[in-house]
């Protein structure tokens, strides 16, 4: 059956935005590689897809660790011949309440190496396949904490570890879409707004299915939606 579908990749998927978002793409008739870090917390997510009847599947896989990834983009290539969809959702936040004048080089370095390097990691495993089908979509999740926009308005650096990072990713997401130019692999950047997840806490005013949106709706863009850009609520911001 999932030689038929097309193939995604979800990184984080085990909890929150990611778990969100391999659900509504496993609705949509996508076939979800769920990757997680720790084997037993993304069996057990799976799972749970599975019982409401999603075709999904969990991996090992930390963004941070080369190993893991080209282990488990190896063997999503064997079982299923290609990955179509790529979302970079693992992210840590670890400095909130700080501010840039008391920035720990630290936890910038432990930061990118989650949400920026992570991400580049994937991308750079999995370009080849989408450019041997002629086919991709990649989704970097973003944040309007990391738009440059915001920040210099007044936005604040309540995270400026997570903001600098995130700023970082976008500029990835750029990169890559100048270099793939107006084929039929898109990257683009999602802000799913603040979300009820452990990161965003039980204040945050949005639901988890309202936060999915975006990226879901960029990883499944036809062959004319856009390439290269920042979106909230379907809507381009600015970086």
């Amino acid at each position: 059956m999932a030689e038929k579908k097309k193939i995604a990749l979800v990184t984080g998927a085990n909890r929150g935005l990611g778990f969100e978002i391999s659900r509504q793409l496993a609705k949509q008739g996508i076939y979800v590689v769920m990757g997680s870090r720790k084997e037993a917390l993304g069996k057990k997510a799976a799972a749970q897809l599975k019982d409401e009847g999603l075709d999904v599947e969990s991996a090992v896989l930390d963004v941070t660790d080369d190993k893991t990834i080209k282990q488990t983009v190896a063997r999503v290539i064997k079982d299923h011949g290609r990955i179509d969809i790529l979302v970079n959702n693992a992210g840590i936040m670890i400095d909130w309440g700080n501010s840039g004048e008391r920035l720990k080089i630290s936890d910038v370095q432990k930061t990118l190496d989650t949400n920026m390097y992570g991400a580049l990691r994937l991308i750079q495993a999995v370009l080849p396949y989408m450019k041997k089908n002629g086919y991709g979509r990649i989704v970097n999740q973003s944040s309007t904490l990391g738009s440059l926009d915001f920040i210099s308005n007044g936005g604040g650096t309540s995270a400026p570890s997570y903001c600098l990072s995130k700023t970082a990713l976008n500029a990835i997401t750029a990169l890559y879409a100048s270099d793939l130019g107006r084929g039929n692999i898109k990257i683009n950047s999602a802000s799913p707004g603040w979300v009820r997840t452990r990161m965003g806490g039980d204040s945050a005013p949005r639901s988890p299915e309202e936060g999915a949106d975006t990226a879901v709706w960029l990883a499944t863009l036809p062959k004319n939606g856009p390439s290269g850009g920042f979106f909230k609520d379907r809507k381009p911001i600015a970086w």
